[in-house]
């Protein structure tokens, strides 16, 4: 039987890569494009603040076309539930009926994603769902992912994650209360290297600024970071 055709909404972070790498181990599915959701004011992405141009970079990597749906700096819920019916529609007449998501635990966000996707004939899939996230984290890092911590929630851990590789040593060094995997909303992360790519993206991080109650690192393509 061939694998079923789907695509994967793609944050840009360690957890969608990880999904992306489960999903092809497990030779059922086909992913066929990449969903990335782009402030349309900055050209990054949505809430990790990644540079549009590195996302893409990713998806060729990957061997997967992008899908981008742009949205304003400041998305009502209407504007987001239109855009991505617009998606929706796209995938439909690709022949594509069901979206992965790279989600772990949070059920409020799993039935929101459930019921915005019955509403258009579409089904969502979890393949990391309800995995523990001690254990996901370290067969992550374990596995070769590699990835920086583009923005951080100074009310849930210290801004000074902001930047950092999602290693070994953070995961010792975050609070008792914070998720392994950032799950809750501690952090957001960019992944360059793992073996889910073809080859590890050439990145270097740029300046950390505080914007909007956010603490964010920019991460810069190579051929940036050697013109400044």
């Amino acid at each position: 039987m061939s694998p079923t055709r789907i695509w994967l909404s793609w944050s840009s972070g360690k957890d969608s890569a990880w999904a992306m790498h489960e999903l092809r181990s497990s030779g059922s599915f086909e992913v066929t494009g990449l969903i990335t959701t782009i402030n349309r004011d900055a050209g990054r992405v949505a809430m990790h603040a990644v540079r549009q141009e590195l996302v893409e970079a990713q998806a060729h990597a990957l061997g997967v076309p992008l899908i981008q749906i742009p949205i304003p700096a400041q998305c009502s819920n209407a504007a987001y539930d239109s855009a991505m019916e617009s998606a929706m529609a796209q995938a439909r007449a690709a022949g594509v009926l069901q979206i992965a998501f790279g989600d772990l635990f949070l059920e409020d966000i799993r039935r929101y994603r459930e019921e915005r996707l019955q509403s258009v004939g579409m089904k969502p899939i979890f393949p990391l769902w309800a995995r523990p996230t001690a254990a996901l984290a370290r067969e992550m890092i374990g596995g070769g992912l590699r990835a920086y911590l583009t923005c951080v929630d100074p009310k849930q851990i210290e801004p000074r994650f902001a930047g950092r590789e999602f290693d070994e040593r953070l995961l010792e060094d975050l609070p008792g209360g914070a998720d392994p995997c950032g799950e809750r909303g501690e952090f957001h992360t960019f992944a360059f290297a793992g073996p889910m790519f073809s080859r590890p993206l050439k990145v270097s991080l740029g300046e950390i600024v505080t914007r909007d109650g956010f603490v964010f690192a920019d991460v810069l393509p190579a051929f940036a970071a050697e013109a400044r």
